[in-house]
Formats: structure tokens, C-alpha cells, sequence
């Protein structure tokens, strides 16, 4: 079912390990290693996107690895959103 204002993260969209087919959305210089999907929630909270976490899901391409998924409300267009979160990722990590 698709949710119009909502946005759904996957924390394969800011891993640095994978590619861009495999289903990161980042550029390879605002990915980072292995990213959980805590730490992506803790970077929505401090740009107050109000996350919400469901940790028994899987990415449908790694059907096999439960990542977990993360669900904010729509303010602003997705890539715009994953944009904002893998700089502050970054910044976090570093």
C-alpha cells in the first residue's frame, strides 16, 4: 500500500558498501559503512522529522537481511530528505 505523506528509509540507501543497483541512494562521499537503522533515527530526530522505526523489516531486494525500516512524514521531497540525513550521518560519524 502506498502512503502519499509518508517517506520509507532503508538504511541500504546510505551504505557505503553497496552500489547504486544494489540500492544506495547517496553519492559514494555521503554514504557511510554499514549504517543501523538507530543511527538513522537518531539523525531524523535531531532535524525533527518525528521517525518511527519497524526493525523486523527487510529491504524486498535483501529479503533475507531484516534491516529494519524507518517511516517519517513527508515535509519535503524523499531525495531532498535522504540527502539532509546522510549529510548529518556523516557529520555523526565522523
Amino acid at each position: 500500500m502506498r502512503k502519499q505523506n509518508k517517506i520509507f528509509l532503508w538504511s541500504i540507501y546510505f551504505d557505503a558498501n553497496k552500489t547504486r543497483n544494489d540500492g544506495r541512494r547517496v553519492p559514494k562521499k555521503l554514504a557511510v559503512s554499514a549504517p543501523k537503522v538507530e543511527e538513522i533515527k537518531v539523525v531524523a530526530q535531531k532535524l525533527g522529522l518525528r521517525p518511527e522505526i519497524f526493525s523486523g523489516a527487510a529491504h524486498p531486494s535483501f529479503s533475507w537481511q531484516k534491516t529494519g525500516l524507518l517511516v517519517i512524514p513527508k515535509t519535503e521531497s524523499k531525495g531532498a530528505t535522504i540527502k539532509n540525513i546522510a549529510k548529518e550521518l556523516c557529520s555523526l560519524r565522523r
